[in-house]
């Protein structure tokens, strides 16, 4: 469904993808986990067309994304920090992106919307939210057009228990319907409650991609913060 292809990428003399190359299938549900600055938001931001790679190309269902932007269409993205206009109410906000966007959806996902009681405080300006509902937001956005793809850049940072948990249901439950799911967090155990494969990525190079099966087969170890211990010792 996915497919990354030689991609390079450089910040100066900083080398922060080197040669990735990546086959993601439907069904997934994948967790990029690395150091800080290892390179997982770029190579995530490179699936976006945010971030353009130096070489190197990504591929979905077969067809090259460089130069186009259609395929945005099915990519569901929530950032790490939600960037949006101060002055705009959140009810505001959905609309815009409504006005911006429904004209090629004919089906909308309201579930996290009505989850989150975000009518609660769509009056609100986005000036005066909290990190947590920002994140709310932001979750509610990343799903409202139900995307094939979701991108989640730790999606449960700032988020209270019980938020949380209803944001993990609700990507479990994606990820039944087929979709395909790219998660970065440093909670892990809340990525090995949502994955079914992890990759590790360190100084932009990918260390390995695994299913969470083999990872415990492999270590012996139920936990993925401890067969991920085990891995990198053994690679050290």
């Amino acid at each position: 469904m996915l497919e990354a292809q030689s991609l390079n990428k450089s910040y100066g003399r900083q080398k922060v993808l080197d040669n990735v190359n990546l086959c993601f299938k439907s069904g997934q549900s994948i967790s990029l986990i690395g150091p800080n600055g290892s390179g997982k938001t770029t190579f995530l931001k490179c699936i976006l067309g945010l971030v353009v790679p130096d070489s190197g190309e990504i591929f979905l269902s077969g067809l090259p994304i460089s130069g186009k932007w259609d395929y945005r269409q099915r990519l569901g993205y929530m950032p790490q920090i939600g960037r949006y206009p101060d002055n705009m109410r959140v009810g505001q906000l959905f609309d815009m992106i409504l006005d911006i966007r429904m004209g090629r959806f004919k089906n909308l996902d309201r579930e996290l919307m009505e989850s989150f009681e975000i009518e609660k405080f769509s009056d609100k300006s986005m000036r005066t939210l909290s990190g947590g509902m920002r994140q709310k937001v932001s979750a509610c956005l990343a799903f409202l057009f139900d995307p094939d793809i979701l991108i989640l850049d730790e999606p449960t940072a700032g988020l209270d228990p019980f938020s949380t948990e209803i944001l993990k249901e609700k990507v479990l439950r994606e990820k039944q319907k087929g979709k395909l799911v790219l998660i970065t967090s440093h909670i892990l155990s809340d990525l090995e409650e949502l994955s079914s494969d992890v990759i590790y990525i360190m100084d932009g190079k990918v260390q390995f991609f695994k299913s969470i099966d083999e990872l415990r087969a492999q270590t012996g170890e139920e936990k993925l913060n401890r067969a991920l211990a085990r891995i990198m010792q053994e690679k050290n």
